[in-house]
């Protein structure tokens, strides 16, 4: 059996930038001691977006430039790049919520074995929820589970509802 580990999105604009909140400050010792204790490949998500982000669909809707390529606000937060120091793990980038890409990739990972997914990050209710409904969508009879004390939604509020949303969809909460 095999066990994954998604990190999303730990990057300083969700964290201490453009879009950080207390919340998920609060998380990142939590998220940096999962990643350090995982025994398992990691798999990390980050967001990415061009310098045109204002004009796309999401910057529409979202007009706070975050997580451009290249600039200081996409990098991962100090600790949780300290806690992938050493690990195995591959780098996800994607331009939106969910990463299409990241099924594809835990498949050619597990090669053949059953496996387990663990989900951690920012936001609960945006990129993670995403993600888990996409992993648990390819992989219905795989065990998925997300870490809600290494998560942190937008609001309180709406990382509640995430859990809410991930429990109905049978994806485990811990």
């Amino acid at each position: 059996m095999k066990n994954f580990l998604i990190a999303v999105d730990l990057q300083k604009d969700f964290v201490d930038g453009s879009l950080g909140t207390k919340e998920a400050l609060a998380i990142i010792p939590a998220a940096a001691e999962k990643i350090r204790s995982f025994d398992g490949e990691i798999f990390v998500t980050i967001d990415t977006h061009g310098e045109n982000y204002l004009n796309t669909a999401e910057g529409r809707k979202l007009p706070v430039i975050h997580c451009v390529k290249g600039s200081d606000g996409w990098q991962l937060n100090e600790d949780i790049a300290a806690a992938l120091e050493g690990k195995k793990y591959t780098v996800v980038e994607k331009p939106t919520f969910g990463s299409t890409a990241l099924p594809a990739l835990i498949e050619e990972a597990a090669d053949g074995e059953d496996f387990t997914v663990q989900l951690i990050g920012l936001c609960t209710d945006i990129c993670v929820v995403s993600n888990a409904l996409l992993i648990k969508a390819n992989f219905p009879e795989m065990q998925i589970s997300v870490d809600s004390a290494c998560c942190a939604g937008v609001t309180p509020e709406k990382h509640n509802a995430a859990l809410e949303t991930m429990r109905s969809c049978q994806i485990d909460v811990i």
